[in-house]
């Protein structure tokens, strides 16, 4: 995990709700492998994306998804 995954991954994990942790520490290490083999596209992106907001804190998916939103723009493989 390379520092600004490691960033994200801290953030998220801070809204997950209690008892979802292991899933979305699962979710979030696909995303990042995606990454890191150049398969993260804005399809990964869409199919995963409701996969973790499933897994958060109600009042904080808002926050995390236009988070998600921007992270994902700026890190999709071309």
């Amino acid at each position: 995990m390379n520092p600004g995954q490691e960033q994200f991954f801290n953030f998220i994990m801070g809204f997950v709700a209690p008892g979802n942790e292991e899933k979305a520490k699962i979710l979030l290490e696909d995303c990042f492998a995606a990454q890191n083999d150049g398969t993260f596209s804005a399809e990964f992106l869409e199919a995963i994306s409701p996969k973790i907001l499933a897994l958060l804190k109600e009042e904080h998916k808002a926050e995390v998804k236009a988070i998600m939103d921007q992270f994902g723009s700026g890190h999709v493989s071309k």
